[in-house]
């Protein structure tokens, strides 16, 4: 079987991740968050010859969803994200984008559920719904490959803030508990922000989760 590249970009005013998801010797890709600067995407993905089949939205705030709709105009993909995030989505107010002077809501194409196994072009991948940052939230785990995409979910020995619009601490450390610690301990974690890191490492070492 073929690995699972990961490639990522550090992007907008928050320095958000950017990830283009493919596999070794196959050009299609999906792109897990827009953060912005759509230009830079553009050329990334022709420098490495990509063609994206969709963009995944892990949460709605702005510093994720900057490029999204750029990018499904031009490559005619569908911008995906959980259900429950929908209605942030398409709300300036909630999706901070008024905050900080843009104003505008994107409409999903497709939405997901909560242990749905998905089919997008040649990816499968299951979404892992984790309500906390935001009420909607949402990681992806490509489970063979044991890698999986956190958003703003948990960090590298950290977890996403919670004093947001729709946020909840204790709601945001059960889903880290319950659904994201159960996972392999070799399960690589690329999370919205920084570096990677891995389960085992965080139940280890997070001192924002407690002792699991």
């Amino acid at each position: 079987m073929a690995d699972l590249i990961v490639r990522s970009m550090a992007l907008g005013m928050a320095s958000a991740n950017c990830y283009f998801v493919y596999y070794e010797g196959n050009k299609e890709c999906v792109i897990v968050d827009a953060p912005g600067e759509t230009e830079r995407i553009v050329k990334a993905l022709e420098s490495l010859e990509l063609k994206p089949v969709a963009v995944l939205l892990t949460h709605s705030h702005f510093d994720h969803i900057g490029a999204a709709e750029a990018l499904r105009e031009k490559y005619n993909i569908p911008v995906c994200c959980h259900e429950a995030e929908e209605e942030m989505l398409a709300e300036p107010r909630l999706n901070l984008t008024a905050m900080v002077g843009m104003g505008y809501g994107i409409k999903p194409d497709r939405t997901f559920a909560d242990g749905e196994n998905v089919s997008v072009g040649g990816f499968e991948f299951k979404v892992i719904h984790t309500p906390g940052h935001t009420q909607g939230g949402a990681c992806y785990y490509f489970e063979p490959d044991k890698k999986l995409f956190s958003g703003d979910t948990l960090f590298a020995e950290t977890v996403g803030r919670t004093d947001l619009p729709t946020g909840s601490g204790r709601t945001l450390i059960n889903s880290i508990k319950e659904k994201l610690f159960v996972l392999p301990d070799d399960t690589v974690v690329y999370p919205g922000h920084n570096d990677y890191t891995t389960i085992g490492h965080e139940k280890k070492y997070n001192e924002y989760v407690g002792g699991f």
